[in-house]
């Protein structure tokens, strides 16, 4: 049995999930989301939980209970509690800020990068617009907006400007040194 798979999802208070046989559609306070799933699984709502079941033990089904299960768990804490991801903005001049639906980055390039802030989405920056913090129902869309960001400009090894995740710790090289 999958460790994670056979754990139910508790539904908190004010949470609605509705499932068909190849859909489940959650709702609740921060708004509503929906994923498609594989018919090797069985998804049931019984007793204030989802409950995931497989319907053979193939490798297949095996692999799928497991993440339909956390699918359905994100989607859960997604609408009730919501995700939020930080990036740390590190280096002379870089910074950020929100033009409307635009996240427009200085990176010490000749152009700043303007961003479009997708749906569903809330970007903020605060300390001096050197850290952009990035929250939603969507977890997906939260990492991948964050890895878009991100990747404007990575972080470099040697003194470490660049956009790094909040929790993210960059390993610094050792610079080469004058030999005389």
């Amino acid at each position: 049995m999958s460790r994670l798979g056979i754990r139910p999802v508790q539904i908190p208070q004010g949470v609605k999930v509705n499932v068909t046989p190849s859909l489940v559609q959650v709702e609740g306070p921060k708004g509503k989301l929906q994923e498609s799933y594989d018919p090797t699984v069985e998804i049931a709502v019984k007793d204030g939980a989802v409950h995931v079941t497989r319907k053979s033990d193939s490798k297949q089904a095996k692999s799928f209970h497991g993440l339909y299960r956390q699918l359905v768990n994100n989607m859960v804490i997604g609408v009730s509690a919501g995700f939020k991801k930080s990036l740390v903005i590190n280096g002379v001049g870089y910074r950020a800020e929100v033009q409307g639906k635009l996240l427009v980055l200085s990176l010490g390039y000749s152009t700043d990068f303007a961003v479009a802030i997708p749906e569903g989405l809330t970007v903020t920056t605060e300390a001096n617009n050197l850290k952009v913090v990035i929250a939603g129902h969507d977890r997906h869309l939260v990492g991948k907006f964050a890895s878009e960001v991100r990747s404007a400009r990575l972080p470099e090894p040697y003194k470490g400007k660049g956009i790094r995740y909040e929790d993210e710790t960059i390993r610094k090289k050792v610079g080469k040194t004058g030999v005389k």
